[in-house]
């Protein structure tokens, strides 16, 4: 059976008649050695991981979302009904906050695939395990990174090799709820992992994979870790191999910034765009986009944009032409087609990440910082910056309005050591809980600071 019939078989009966493995148990929760005997079986388990990973509170979107709603202070309206994202808004989170607790089983359910995978990675055919165990690991990578960044200190609080992060779990468990008793790794542990798992995913994966991880994938995300660490030299040269693999591939920046985020009317699945390094599949039977959910006045409109956000662009920005307003608010279009991909790296990041790595090194890895701004003003009609009009400053607000209500607002907070209104960007206030769930089973785990 081809790859694709198991996508088939996963997204539209899930566990039926397309080979009889299927007619078992899911494989997330029954023990490796029943459920994954053959390179077939794995191949089933390695599709189930992706739609692990692509679940609503993860990144389907609800991880980015629930980021931007942390890390605003005065950009976004929320309106909704959500008790739990009230709270995550008003920096007022309990333990047992429903989403908190969904983002954190849902990355490790995925990270659970994963381990099971990698478990049973000799019953794989020699020509397809090490993109196999590339595409396995770039999973687990992101969801570790998510996990630590979102319920740990921010590398550049404090220690990061004290600073407690989450647990690293490698072995594979009979189930979601029935793994070891660990303790949580230190957030330098966690971010060691995961570029370990990137750098082998990055050296084992092919240059093009359809839309699952490709070598092209590992770098961007190796550039994003490495961002946040300040790692600046790692970060402009993973941006680039990511850029020019992207490049080699036939891709590039979209022809506007429109066109980044298709919106057919009506609303219809759509393939990854030109600048899509990675991106989660939805389509009308599998696959869920949380911003379309929030964000979108044609979803639940939960999320409007205020005047502060607006007043940030330039006049003439064509960035301003996808705000409209409806029913007298003002919403961003970016997620309007409820069955568009949900976008995890783009491109335009990778030229962001190269500039301001570029800029803070003095270097010029693949092109200048200069010529890595101006080239995504062009793409919105503004004109190009000078060398004297270009500081840190100028390629951080780029950064702001090309990726708004993304997910990086909270991220890139914390890495400049900005503030949320009067909250500095190291407040406990800033980093969720881990999950009441969690630390009544398991002991060893410790609460966070201010819960």
């Amino acid at each position: 059976m081809t790859r694709s019939s198991y996508i088939f078989c996963v997204l539209l009966v899930a566990a039926t008649s397309c080979s009889k493995s299927l007619d078992t148990k899911p494989t997330s929760s029954i023990d490796q050695t029943e459920a994954l005997k053959t390179s077939d079986d794995v191949s089933v388990a390695l599709v189930g991981a992706y739609h692990d990973m692509g679940s609503a509170n993860l990144y389907g979107g609800g991880a980015a979302v629930t980021a931007e709603l942390l890390g605003d202070y005065n950009e976004l309206n929320w309106t909704g009904t959500f008790q739990g994202m009230t709270q995550i808004k008003n920096k007022d989170i309990p333990v047992d906050n429903y989403f908190i607790t969904g983002t954190w089983l849902d990355a490790y359910k995925a990270i659970n695939d994963v381990n099971n995978i990698l478990a049973s990675l000799d019953v794989v055919d020699a020509a397809s395990r090490d993109r196999v165990e590339g595409e396995a690991k770039f999973i687990r990578a992101a969801c570790y990174f998510e996990l630590v960044r979102l319920y740990g200190k921010s590398w550049n609080d404090g220690d990061p090799k004290s600073n407690p992060g989450v647990p690293l779990v490698f072995k594979p468990t009979g189930s979601v709820g029935e793994a070891d008793k660990v303790s949580r790794s230190s957030v330098a542990e966690v971010y060691t992992q995961v570029l370990k798992d990137l750098s082998d995913a990055e050296a084992k994966l092919p240059s093009e994979n359809g839309f699952y991880a490709n070598r092209a994938a590992a770098a961007g995300l190796i550039a994003r870790v490495a961002l946040q660490q300040g790692d600046h030299t790692t970060a402009a040269a993973a941006a680039d191999r990511a850029i020019n693999a992207v490049l080699a591939a036939g891709g590039g920046l979209a022809r506007s910034y429109a066109a980044a985020f298709p919106n057919p009317y009506p609303p219809a699945p759509v393939s990854n765009t030109l600048e899509d390094v990675f991106a989660i599949q939805v389509n009308t039977s599998s696959g869920t986009n949380s911003f379309q959910t929030f964000f979108s006045a044609l979803g639940r409109g939960d999320i409007q944009i205020k005047d502060a956000h607006l007043a940030l662009y330039e006049p003439g920005d064509d960035r301003l032409s996808l705000f409209y307003t409806s029913g007298g608010s003002v919403f961003t279009g970016k997620f309007d087609n409820v069955y568009g991909n949900v976008h995890v790296i783009r491109l335009a990041e990778m030229y962001l990440t190269r500039a301001e790595a570029n800029f803070r090194n003095s270097s010029a890895v693949g092109a200048t910082p200069l010529e890595d701004i101006n080239t995504l003003r062009k793409r919105v009609g503004l004109p190009d910056l000078s060398q004297g009009q270009l500081d840190l400053n100028a390629i951080l607000s780029e950064r702001k309005l090309e990726l708004a209500f993304e997910g990086f607002n909270l991220h890139d907070i914390k890495r400049t050591k900005d503030a949320v209104g009067s909250l500095s960007y190291n407040s406990p206030k800033l980093v969720f809980p881990i999950p009441k769930r969690e630390i009544t089973v398991n002991p060893n785990l410790v609460q966070n600071e201010g819960y």
